[in-house]
Formats: structure tokens, C-alpha cells, sequence
């Protein structure tokens, strides 16, 4: 049999398509590049934002019209809110929910709705690896509400991988020449939860194993950072960055997005870390309903105050079925990108105050080959340019960089 996969959405999405690939191959069935060079298009949803719907949906028609005898499976986010409307409409053949997702070729003969439960976590193991960065997903579901996101109710409480098969996973794609491996979940700073053991404690095991020679750490909420993991950033193998969610500064906004974390904790937070070097990301979310003149203008005070050096900026999205899309007070698109661009300068001129701060050798992990040169990152999360006389580089490849220039950019090696 030949399948076809199609992923919408984020990284434990691309995770979760990967488990299903291999679980195919090991079938002895194969995973094709185009839909129509298969019998069965494996399409694994994401459901976050309206736009997101629609974005299926839409897809889904072309397959429909295109390759009307391609028997089509959704599965992923977006199987719970759309599942009936899509197999009715007879734009998905069968719905198929995360729990199913390990056991995918026992179910692409099959047809009609089936979902399952949220009591889950994913047993399989990634194999067969072929980059020198690997994702790791050890950790499922939210027990967050913010009240902008549609996440819980889509993958369920927050649950966590075991320890030990975690540690088994990273150790395995060591041994297959990984040298780099980041932890990724819906909430990955609530991993051990359910036994009372922290993620340090995970982080503290895994920086141990041989010849890993960098884990970094996926998205943490600020509640969600103890002493001990702090003191891990001083080991060479953990990224010398953290991505810490705030989505917003002002208080009172916070409090409309039902979020737990506030200014005044967060901040000394951040400053905390960056006295010992860590660059450190955040998320932000622009034109939330309720953002008013006075709120803005409190954020952006706030905003400036915190040493931050990388930005995921979102601006927002309503969701049917979460309390932010039934608030009022929504903001003009138009004010909402004024207000993501000013964000955008702001941390641009705080990362390169943070690389002048920090000038020392940087560890990079080369990725690709691009605009006549080699380009990776380095510990602190930051992209830099190899000059292409050093073309006998390659992916995978570590390199110290000794001396470099730094431009607003991004900095550019000059000897390593």
C-alpha cells in the first residue's frame, strides 16, 4: 500500500506524522511524496485558529477533486471539532483520533468516526532518524485554560512519556549519530507531573548520556522553571536559551486571557537569567480582544523592560469555542501588525545588545547550505554564516567560531 502524508500545524504535530511514516515502512508498505502516487492521503490536522479550519477544509476539497479515488484519513486536532462535518461532507473517508495514530495501518482499511480517549501517551519509538537534530515529543495534553486556546480540548490533561523510555529514546538516537535532540510537548514544562518529579530531573539524567552534545528544551511556562533547572544551564550539553511564553505584559491583559503568569514575577525572572547568559525567546500575542490604547501602552513599557532575544510573535486569531472569541473590544488588523512590528525592532535591538554583551566562542551546529555559505545555530539560539570557502563543511558538522562579526542580522564567522 502506498501512503501519503500532508501535516498542518506544530512541531509535536510533525512528530506524531513521523511515528505514523515509520509505523508504515514497517509495515512494509510505502510513504510517497505526492498524493497522486498513493492510495491513501493521511492528512494530520491542526485546529488552533479559525484560519487553521478553513485551511483544511480547503484542502481537503482539492484532494477531493483532484484525486477523486484517494481514500482520505484526517486525523490529528482538528478530528474533534471537524470530525462529523467532514466525514458527512464526505470530505474525510475516516476520522481517526491521536490515540490511533501508533496504529495507523490497522486502521486505513476502516471508514467512519473513531476518536478514542485522551488516556495516552505515545509508546513507539523514533528509528529511523535521518537528521543529526532530532525532535522528541515526552509529553501530551494541557491542564492550562487560557482562554484564547482550543488546545485541551483537543489532546486531552496534561500526561507525560516515562522517564526511562525517554531516556532510552535519546540514548538510541545517539547511538544512530544524533548529536542534538530537543524536547518538545503541547506543555512540556508539566512532564512528571502526574508522579510529582519535576523536569529537571529528566533534564539532569539526560545531559549525562555520552556523546550528546546538545539538548535543548522546547517551551516553558514560567511557573514551570525550578532552581535546579537553572543551575543545569551552566552544563555545556543544555542550550544556553530558554523560550518562556509570557503572551502578553500587561497584567490586566493577562487576566483576560486567563493566563497564570504575571509582570512582576516574570520579569525578575527573566533578569535572573539573563545575568548568567541565557538568551532567552518568548511568545506574544498582539490584538487580543480587550487590548485598549491605555493596555497596549502599559504592555509595550513593560515589554521594553524585559532582556528579551527572540520573539514568536502571533497576532490574534479568534477560535470558536473559546472564551476570548465571545469577548469584545476587538482590534482593527491594522493596529494589531503596527503593534507586532514595533514589538519585532525592539527584541531585534536587544538580541544584538545580547551578542556584543556575550562575545565568546560559539558551538555551532551547521544545518544547511545557503546564500554561498554555510549557516547553523548556535548555543544561544542564533543563526551564523559560514563563508563558502568552507564548502568541505557539511550538515551535522560542529564547529567553534572563534572570531566573528556581529551585524544586526545575524553574525558571520571569520575564524573558527
Amino acid at each position: 500500500m502506498r501512503l501519503f502524508f500532508k501535516t498542518f500545524g506544530c512541531r509535536s504535530n510533525l512528530y506524531d506524522t513521523q511515528l505514523m511514516e515509520e509505523a508504515v515502512l514497517e509495515r512494509g508498505w510505502d510513504v510517497v511524496p505526492e498524493p497522486g502516487e498513493g492510495e491513501v492521503a493521511v492528512v494530520n490536522s491542526c485546529t488552533v485558529t479559525n484560519r487553521a479550519d478553513r485551511d483544511l477544509r480547503r484542502y481537503l476539497r482539492h484532494l477531493r477533486r483532484s484525486y477523486p479515488n484517494l481514500k482520505i484519513v484526517v486525523t490529528g486536532c482538528g478530528a474533534y471539532p471537524l470530525g462529523e462535518e467532514l466525514y458527512s461532507s464526505q470530505l474525510a473517508d475516516l476520522i481517526l483520533g491521536h490515540q490511533f495514530k501508533e496504529e495507523l495501518p490497522n486502521w486505513v482499511d476502516r471508514e467512519g468516526i473513531h476518536l478514542g480517549g485522551f488516556q495516552f501517551v505515545n509508546r513507539r519509538f523514533l528509528t529511523s532518524i535521518s537528521t543529526t537534530k532530532a525532535f522528541i515529543k515526552i509529553q501530551e495534553g494541557c491542564n492550562f485554560q487560557c482562554g484564547y486556546c482550543i488546545i485541551p480540548a483537543v489532546r486531552g490533561p496534561a500526561r507525560s512519556v516515562p522517564m526511562e523510555q525517554v531516556v532510552r529514546q535519546v540514548e538510541l538516537l545517539v547511538e544512530r549519530g544524533v548529536k542534538e535532540v530537543v524536547l518538545t510537548g503541547i506543555n512540556l514544562g508539566s512532564w512528571g507531573g502526574e508522579w510529582g518529579i519535576p523536569l529537571s530531573r529528566l533534564v539532569e539524567r539526560l545531559i549525562q548520556i555520552p556523546r550528546l552534545k546538545r539538548l535543548r528544551l522546547g517551551s516553558l511556562e514560567p511557573s514551570q522553571l525550578d532552581r535546579r533547572l537553572e543551575e543545569l544551564l551552566e552544563s555545556e550539553i543544555l542550550e544556553k536559551h530558554l523560550h518562556i511564553p509570557l503572551q502578553h505584559t500587561s497584567d490586566r491583559m493577562l487576566r483576560l486571557m486567563n493566563r497564570r503568569n504575571r509582570v512582576f514575577q516574570t520579569l525578575s525572572l527573566f533578569h535572573r537569567l539573563a545575568e548568567r547568559g541565557i538568551a532567552l525567546g518568548t511568545d506574544f500575542i498582539v490584538g487580543h480582544p480587550g487590548e485598549t490604547r491605555e493596555i497596549w501602552e502599559e504592555a509595550l513599557s513593560n515589554f521594553k523592560e524585559y532582556p528579551i532575544t527572540h520573539l514568536h510573535l502571533f497576532t490574534y486569531s479568534p477560535r470558536r469555542g473559546t472564551p476570548s472569541a465571545e469577548l469584545p473590544g476587538r482590534v482593527p488588523p491594522s493596529v494589531a501588525r503596527e503593534r507586532g512590528e514595533l514589538l519585532r525592532e525592539i527584541v531585534s535591538q536587544k538580541n544584538l545588545q545580547f551578542r556584543h554583551r556575550w562575545p565568546v566562542p560559539l558551538i555551532v551546529h551547521l544545518e544547511q547550505w545557503k546564500g554561498g555559505g554555510w549557516t547553523g545555530y548556535d548555543q544561544f539560539y542564533n543563526r551564523i554564516s559560514i563563508p563558502a570557502q568552507r564548502r568541505e563543511l557539511g550538515p551535522g558538522q560542529w564547529v567553534e567560531v572563534r572570531k566573528y562579526q556581529i551585524k544586526k542580522d545575524g553574525n558571520y564567522a571569520e575564524e573558527w
